[in-house]
Parts: C-alpha cells; sequence; structure tokens
C-alpha cells in the first residue's frame, strides 16, 4: 500500500512538469543549461531564507509556541520575497545572456526568446520547488504507518500532491508573466506576481483544512494560466484552431528572382 501511494503521488505531483521537461526542455541543450541554472538561484533563495528564519528562531523564546508560529510565517513570506528577488536577478542574468548569444550569432539573432527563457526558468523554480516541498512527504508515504488512524484526514498525501502540482504550474506562470513585466517595465503586473505568491504561500497554512487551501491555490493557478498564456503570446483563435485540428493556411506568396533558381527543401 506504501508503494502504491508514493508512487501515484510522485506521478500526480510531478507527472506534468516531467512531461513539460520532455517535450519541451529536454531537446534543446541550452534550455537543459537555463533550467539546472534557475534550480540553482532558487536553491540559493532558499538557503537565505532558511539562515533569516533560523536565526530569529535563535534569538527569539523558543517555549512561546505563538510566537514560534509567527517566525514560521514570517520566514515563509520572507522566503517568497526572496525568491522572486533571485527570479529577477535571474532575469537580468538572462538578459545579459542573450545578448552575448545575438552577438555571436551570425544572423544577429539570439538561438533562444525571452519568453522561451521565462517558460524554462520559471519550469525549473517550479520543479525544484516541488521537489523540496514534497520529497519529505513523499518519503513518509512508503511507511509504516496509515494516514488518518489517529483521526487526522486521510487526504494529507494525495492533498499534498495536487498542492505541489499547482506550485509547479504557478511557478511557470509566474516566470513568464515576470519576465515579460520586467521587460516591459509593468511594475502593476510585479506586484500581482508577488501578491499573489505570496497569498498562495499563506493559503498553505490553512491546512489540514484543505477545501480553504487547494480550492483558492487552484483558482488562482488557472488564473495566472490565462494570464501566462495571453502574455506568451496565446490567443483565442489559436486556442480554436487547435481545438479543431485545423493548420491555419500560409498566405504568403513566394517570388523568385527569374535570374535564381530556387532552392529545393
Amino acid at each position: 500500500m506504501g508503494a502504491t501511494v508514493f508512487f501515484g503521488c510522485t506521478f500526480v505531483a510531478f507527472g506534468p512538469a516531467f512531461s513539460l521537461f520532455l517535450l519541451t526542455v529536454a531537446g534543446d541543450p541550452l534550455r537543459v543549461i537555463i533550467l539546472v541554472a534557475g534550480a540553482f538561484f532558487w536553491l540559493v533563495s532558499l538557503l537565505l531564507a532558511s539562515l533569516i528564519w533560523f536565526i530569529s528562531v535563535q534569538l527569539s523564546n523558543r517555549e512561546d509556541s505563538r510566537l514560534q508560529y509567527g517566525l514560521l510565517v514570517f520566514g515563509a513570506a520572507v522566503s517568497v520575497l526572496l525568491q522572486e528577488a533571485f527570479r529577477f536577478a535571474y532575469f537580468k542574468l538572462l538578459k545579459k545572456a542573450d545578448e552575448g548569444l545575438a552577438t555571436l550569432s551570425e544572423d544577429g539573432q539570439s538561438p533562444i526568446s525571452l519568453k522561451q527563457m521565462a517558460y524554462v526558468s520559471g519550469l525549473s523554480f517550479g520543479i525544484i520547488s516541488g521537489v523540496f516541498s514534497v520529497i519529505n512527504i513523499l518519503a513518509d508515504s512508503i511507511g509504516p504507518g496509515i494516514v488518518g488512524i489517529h483521526g487526522d484526514s486521510p487526504y494529507y498525501f494525495i492533498t499534498s500532491a495536487f498542492l505541489t502540482m499547482a506550485v509547479v504550474f504557478l511557478h511557470t506562470f509566474w516566470g513568464v508573466i515576470f519576465f515579460d513585466a520586467c521587460e516591459r517595465r509593468r511594475y502593476w503586473s510585479l506586484a500581482l506576481v508577488v501578491a499573489s505568491h505570496l497569498v498562495t504561500s499563506g493559503l498553505t497554512f490553512l491546512n489540514p483544512w484543505y477545501q480553504a487551501s487547494l480550492i483558492p491555490i487552484y483558482i488562482i493557478t488557472i488564473s495566472m494560466g490565462v494570464w501566462a498564456f495571453f502574455t506568451a503570446g496565446g490567443s483565442l483563435r489559436s486556442v480554436l484552431a487547435c481545438l479543431s485540428c485545423k493548420q491555419e493556411e500560409d498566405n504568403r506568396v513566394m517570388v523568385y528572382s527569374a535570374l535564381q533558381v530556387p532552392v529545393e527543401d
């Protein structure tokens, strides 16, 4: 039973992320490098947030439970702010790298667009964040023991898996929106990304009241997904074309010079 729960929750939490990685990242070495570097940036933000929380706990009264809970909330907020700060630092780094790649290329164009880098960096933040948030829970799911035998919720593992999947998607969407907002200097978009991240983190403190945390988080996920879709250049027309399985016809006319033989594909 423990193995069934472990593999089931693992596939729920990381199945979509793994599929995105295989279909959109694994085939391009440059995207793989951006993915790994983005995970490193997130880890550094987690390290700094952990140090701040650890020092604050050591300097406080450890017997005061209310104070310790407040410090936990404070640590979560600091972690969110540091993640977004390092997302901005990663944007600046990728921006410089993009300029360098464009300079080195023969046609003066970068081999990867800023929107693609935003997507890959967001996916990297989401994957590494999901791994660190659920790895201990998955280890406990193997056993021994049965969740809920003492009156606790029996949906702890599956809820954590769905929550992790939402966080992976949210970081991906936040990456797309955040990079576009930085590029166009839309400060209100940056503020909404940070605010939604803080709200999502705060909602997790409502657990084990899962209805009050999971449902709003998925509402935020869907909203951010729609926003990221249109930010990346999507449209209702493209959605309808995808659903109807129709390809847009290319109406462009290729005109060849009478003195030049057309190059065969």
